[in-house]
């Protein structure tokens, strides 16, 4: 190691940080040949833990031995190789499921041990790694899903996003760091990457520098969401793209040295900054880096929530990228097959993922474009869905992930395709589905979040219900959204969330949106509408 565990005496270290002060989780990968070739049963289980720095974690139940696996894809580029190297794992060892998850990484399903090294040999051959997709460690960078086609991007940040994650990736430097470390990179002027709630991101900005107008990037740190969420702060700083990596490398080893390691749950980067503050972070940023350039100007547009949906220009004369609704993110291997199929017939082959956790096919001759939707794949599969299928979002759930408390991926497609069969309209409203606290679907940004828990019913039985969050968004800067009292049984989410709904659109002015509706009409006011329906519910009434 080529730094010092100062953090290594300290009497009051969480059991976890004891466990990896005596071994570094990227030594799993060295030890998965050996496990593979004597099967599941000669893994200990006190080795389950690490084996979240090779992007693996066990499903639920843990003891039946399948793994769930995240693959990282830096700004969700795939060329054609690539995706079918995904399809074919998918298909051979993952029973078909295919998962675009919200940080543009594809997620695998009932991997057992004794396949895990053919599938990192099949990654490796492509250039694709898993490693590092989970654990304490600088997860996949997530950036601009049109990096390098964009006419709304202020430079192509392509090359900088595969050099910083290069950099990171296996690197034992920063293998042990205090929590998980979730970085972007983008320069797309409608903020694709959701910068405000990453630990580090990179977005683009500008600066009169020696007489000229520099293209470069602001730093925002200490985003993150889970039970305790905050949004990332700006640092008076301006970075130029050739400083990236530099500027990375400072942040990161702030986080491992000065990171809280005694609570796990207080351990991630947006505690620090939280303490710091921006000033005193910048401070020590610049021991580092030296002196750094002061903030300019952002040049930003609008946050697109990261949809892509429709026909568009690419900066290539001639060529279109088509943006697709992939419902709740899910498809087969077979799909993804014909997908590649068709990217390739009618463009180069490529795919990129959103952290929609939609897709786009880029590069299309405009002449092709006609033919390319007429491919029956496109029927479920759509450049224009519907507007709740289209807008919603689910993490993983019950299915397989052991921390979550109820079913979302599967209800949270029925609910929406319900809803757009119930109601129209005149503005999307993003509908984000959790688990648990832990909130990979990033509920609290959405227009309506749901989150998912177990609760006794008027029989005394455990059921899954749901908590409602109101008017979240990532415009201006970002608010979360706001909690309404009281808990919704799942069988009757659908007509609560039709009715809530229903007072939104009588309410509202035409074009208003969901998140300006909620700012304008209050709370309370939600909170009235919510205790009239569950009332009415309460006394047998229908909705």
């Amino acid at each position: 190691m080529a730094y010092v565990k100062h953090w290594a005496d300290n009497e009051k270290l969480n059991k976890t940080e004891k466990a990896k002060l005596e071994k570094d989780g990227l030594e799993i990968l060295n030890d998965i040949p050996y496990y593979a070739a004597n099967g599941f049963e000669s893994i200990p289980k006190d080795q389950w833990d690490l084996f979240k720095w090779a992007g693996l974690y066990l499903q639920r139940p843990k003891e039946d031995g399948y793994f769930m696996m995240r693959v990282n894809v830096p700004s969700g580029i795939l060329t054609k190789p690539q995706v079918d190297a995904l399809a074919g794992i998918a298909r051979d060892y993952g029973r078909g499921v295919f998962d675009i998850t919200t940080r543009q990484a594809i997620q695998f399903h009932w991997l057992e041990i004794s396949q895990i090294p053919d599938i990192f040999n099949r990654l490796e051959a492509v250039g694709l790694s898993s490693a590092g997709a989970c654990g304490d460690i600088t997860r996949t960078i997530v950036g601009n899903p049109i990096a390098g086609l964009d006419p709304h991007e202020l430079f192509d940040t392509t090359e900088i996003v595969n050099e910083v994650y290069t950099y990171f990736q296996k690197n034992e430097d920063f293998s042990n760091l205090p929590r998980k470390y979730k970085m972007s990179i983008s320069a797309n002027l409608h903020n694709a990457s959701n910068a405000e709630i990453n630990c580090v991101s990179f977005t683009p900005a500008v600066k009169v520098i020696d007489g000229g107008e520099r293209k470069g990037f602001h730093l925002k740190v200490g985003g993150g969401l889970s039970s305790r969420p905050y949004l990332a702060e700006t640092l008076d700083v301006f970075i130029e793209p050739e400083r990236t990596l530099e500027t990375a490398i400072a942040v990161t080893t702030i986080f491992r040295d000065y990171g809280y390691r005694e609570k796990r749950h207080l351990a991630r980067l947006k505690f620090l900054m939280a303490d710091w503050g921006p000033e005193k972070f910048k401070e020590k940023l610049l021991e580092y880096t030296g002196p750094l350039p002061e903030k300019g100007t952002e040049p930003a547009g609008g946050w697109n929530a990261g949809y892509f949906y429709g026909i568009h220009d690419q900066k290539q004369p001639g060529l279109k990228f088509l943006g697709f609704n992939v419902p709740v993110g899910r498809l087969s291997a077979d799909e993804v097959f014909e997908l590649s199929r068709i990217s390739a017939h009618y463009g180069n082959g490529e795919i990129r993922t959103c952290n929609s956790q939609n897709l786009i096919i880029p590069n299309i001759p405009e002449e092709n474009v006609e033919a390319l939707l007429q491919e029956p794949i496109f029927s479920r599969i759509t450049i224009n869905p519907n507007s709740f299928i289209g807008h919603a979002v689910s993490c993983t759930g019950i299915e397989y992930c052991n921390l979550a408390l109820v079913e979302t991926k599967e209800r949270m497609r029925v609910i929406a395709e319900e809803l757009d069969n119930r109601i129209t309209l005149d503005v999307p409203v993003r509908i984000h589905m959790v688990g648990c606290p832990n909130s990979c679907g990033q509920r609290q940004i959405a227009d309506i979040g749901l989150q998912g828990m177990k609760v006794r019913n008027e029989n005394k039985e455990m059921v899954e219900a749901y908590e409602i969050y109101v008017g979240g968004t990532l415009n201006a800067g970002g608010k979360f959204n706001e909690k309404l009292k009281g808990k919704v049984e799942a069988e009757k989410l659908a007509d609560v969330l039709e009715e809530l709904l229903h007072f939104f659109k009588n309410e509202k002015s035409a074009g208003e949106s969901f998140f300006d509706f909620v700012g304008r009409a209050g709370l309370e006011l939600f909170q009235q509408q919510l205790d009239i329906i569950l009332g009415r519910e309460a006394h047998g009434l229908s909705l």
